[in-house]
């Protein structure tokens, strides 16, 4: 930190220096302010680690009666004993908040996302919202960790059963679960996992949809079928237990290599767009892990999803799960979700638009409100993140590398978080003690966060204006935007384009506030508004100067993801990537960052790990390696008549609310049961075909 900033070099050089020299310095760097408390906020009841789930062989299984009948002794379904694997998953009652449920019913969805296809592995989003989640499985999990303490806290066990380490630390040898079945009946086993890491992971011309990428789980990783049950990870750190996190949701969820295999171009002639895109969302039953199987889409309307036949995972009494039997995803806005959620015509919403807080609270307050209404911890936090990237990645024109050479300079980011005005960001959002001052780096709401550590540049436009002329940006032609120098892009204005998620009200607001309050400084920026799939394409191929992106679990969870953090690897930054067959150009303080999220990695002394991150959150905010804009607690809607939603769960920290609530437990008691159903008494078809089983 500049010697500048400090208060005592000010007021000692006070007798010697004018009032109006004093003036152009910038306002005291310090802590950022205390949040205003949020009596709201639900408290969450912490358990064992291992009180959630284990896996064995039950004495019986039972299903749904309409299963057993109109499948099972008609011949279209083995029994279902057969169609379990040998040892399922079974969820401990203890852990269930109302316990063993029963079948039926429907949960129904409103998402603002629309499915390109279901081809998840090659990069294709299947709209959002949840949709995802019941079809994918992971090799580990790690949603309902949010219930367990730090010091207990290690992925969950999923189509990983188990794992054991070498003695030295560097082998993995993972036990996959074994006899469970893709929906379709085929078996599951390490040749799915293979494929997802050998064709998908590894081969560069794929982009699994959550941004897998060798790196994710260690620079120079290896892995290797040992049989048709164990795989085996070769890693170059010793026991770097960190990785476990990257092989839950969403980079390590491998699909049905049966069906896809087949259509990459390395086993035929298809080209990569064409493997991508091989499985559009007319595609009905594609083969899942998951709970639920896609059997109808309709456009611009609904996505419905069954029950999974072959579902691997039951209660106690040998109940396979689910218990509900459909899902609904009715296609409309984000908005529009929560509208419908508090309103009783949909089921379940993670309120994370704080322009909608107010309206959802006073209904849900009401004596005959369908839906309860439980906030977590200030959790969702939004940053403006900027391409630090100079030698090459989305091949910028003279404007676009000008303006990431002015990124590359500390005192242009300086200029840029003093002249943000963040209490007027959040209160543009909602008024009253929801939203707080955030200045980047670590979430405020997770454990690793240190006030203390972190450096908060307060709202000071004419310090800003100072930072700006120290990097050299001057109005030489009297419009009110700075000039780039003489020789540089023409000496044209400084103009920036803003990347912006166009689905979401709050992103759209955000990034209007940045707009404002950077003309005032003499920064004019211009806003790219795209949809999610458009954004995320623009983002991950590096075609943007400033980026408005909310937080992901490498700034809430912290252990999950966390290579995220900075540029470990090529690829593992969201906004510092390296260009094709090139090197990441960190700069000096990202070394530090490179090497303490190296060492996070590989230590497993939680002292340490909390002493770094704090060295972490001091190094990124000094340095404004990105630049907090907001953070605000988020809200779970849930329909009164489901049981078995834990309290306190958070809508997002390892992941969304749709995965830590374990939605294949949850149920609706017989007495509160609606027919929703579209397809009642019906199971998915075969793979490809249009209709269900029947």
């Amino acid at each position: 930190m500049r010697n500048l900033r400090n208060i005592g070099l000010a007021a000692g050089l006070a007798l010697s220096v004018s009032v109006s020299a004093l003036s152009a310095y910038a306002s005291e760097p310090t802590v950022p302010p205390a949040p205003t408390p949020f009596p709201a906020e639900g408290k969450i009841n912490y358990v064992a680690r291992d009180s959630i789930l284990e896996f064995k062989a039950l004495p019986e299984y039972h299903e749904p009666d309409w299963v057993t009948e109109k499948y099972v002794k008609t011949g279209k379904l083995p029994p279902v004993k057969d169609r379990l694997p040998k040892e399922p998953l079974v969820f401990k009652t203890g852990n269930m908040q109302d316990g063993i449920g029963v079948y039926g019913d429907t949960m129904r969805h409103v998402i603002g996302g629309r499915p390109e296809g279901w081809n998840y592995g090659a990069g294709q989003t299947q709209g959002w919202g949840g949709i995802d989640i019941g079809l994918s499985e992971c090799l580990t999990r790690t949603a309902p960790l949010f219930q367990v303490e730090a010091k207990d806290t290690e992925p969950l066990p999923n189509l990983a059963r188990s794992w054991d380490w070498s003695s030295d630390g560097h082998k993995l040898t993972m036990h996959l679960i074994e006899g469970a079945k893709w929906s379709d009946g085929v078996p599951f086993n390490a040749d799915d996992v293979m494929f997802y890491w050998d064709d998908e992971v590894v081969d560069p011309n794929v982009s699994p949809l959550n941004g897998a990428t060798p790196e994710t789980f260690g620079v120079g990783t290896t892995l290797k079928k040992i049989d048709d049950y164990t795989v085996e990870w070769t890693f170059k750190d010793a026991f770097p237990k960190q990785y476990l996190y990257a092989m839950a949701y969403g980079t390590f969820c491998p699909g049905p290599a049966h069906i896809l295999k087949p259509q990459h171009p390395k086993y035929s002639k298809n080209t990569y767009d064409q493997f991508k895109n091989a499985f559009p969302p007319e595609f009905m039953n594609m083969p899942v892990m998951g709970g639920w199987v896609p059997v109808e889409y309709r456009p611009d309307d609904i996505i419905v999803m069954r029950r999974n036949p072959y579902y691997w995972k039951v209660d106690e009494k040998g109940n396979q799960l689910p218990y509900l039997n459909e899902l609904h995803y009715k296609l409309s806005t984000w908005a529009d979700r929560d509208v419908q959620a508090v309103a009783g015509a949909a089921d379940f919403s993670n309120l994370e638009q704080p322009e909608n807080f107010v309206a959802s609270l006073k209904r849900a307050a009401e004596a005959n409100a369908p839906a309860r209404l439980a906030f977590g911890p200030r959790l969702i936090g939004y940053n403006l993140r900027f391409n630090f990237s100079a030698n090459g990645w989305g091949n910028p024109d003279e404007r676009g590398q000008a303006i990431r050479e002015l990124n590359r300079n500390e005192d242009f980011r300086k200029a840029v978080t003093m002249a943000l005005d963040r209490k007027a960001l959040g209160d543009s959002l909602v008024k009253g003690p929801f939203t707080a001052i955030y200045p980047g780096g670590l979430s405020s709401g997770t454990s690793f966060y240190d006030r203390n550590s972190t450096v908060y540049y307060p709202f000071d436009l004419d310090g800003a204006k100072a930072e700006l002329a120290k990097a050299g940006l001057k109005d030489t032609d009297g419009d009110g935007f700075v000039n780039f120098p003489s020789g540089t892009a023409g000496g044209k204005n400084v103009e920036i384009v803003m990347l912006v998620n166009n689905d979401y009200t709050t992103d759209k607001s955000l990034a209007e506030g940045v707009v404002a309050q950077m003309e005032k400084l003499g920064l004019r920026v211009v806003l790219n508004g795209l949809n999610g799939t458009q954004r995320d394409a623009s983002q991950y191929s590096g075609r943007f100067d400033w980026l408005v992106r909310r937080n992901e679990q490498e700034l809430t969870s912290v252990v999950q993801n966390t290579v995220q953090l900075a540029p470990v690897g090529p690829r593992t930054s969201w906004d510092h990537r390296a260009p094709e067959n090139g090197e990441v150009d960190v700069m000096p303080f990202e070394k530090d960052l490179v090497d303490i999220v190296n060492k996070f990695v590989s230590t497993q002394d939680n002292d340490q790990r909390a002493s770094l991150m704090k060295q972490f959150q001091k190094i990124s905010t000094e340095h404004v390696y990105n630049v907090g804009l907001t953070e605000y607690p988020g809200a779970l809607i849930v329909n009164k008549r489901f049981s078995n939603i834990p309290q306190g769960t958070p809508i997002f920290m390892f992941n969304w609310a749709e995965d830590s609530i374990i939605r294949e437990r949850v149920f609706v008691a017989a007495d509160k049961q609606a027919k929703y159903e579209l397809f009642p008494d019906e199971l998915p078809g075969k793979p490809g075909e249009k209709g269900l089983m029947n």
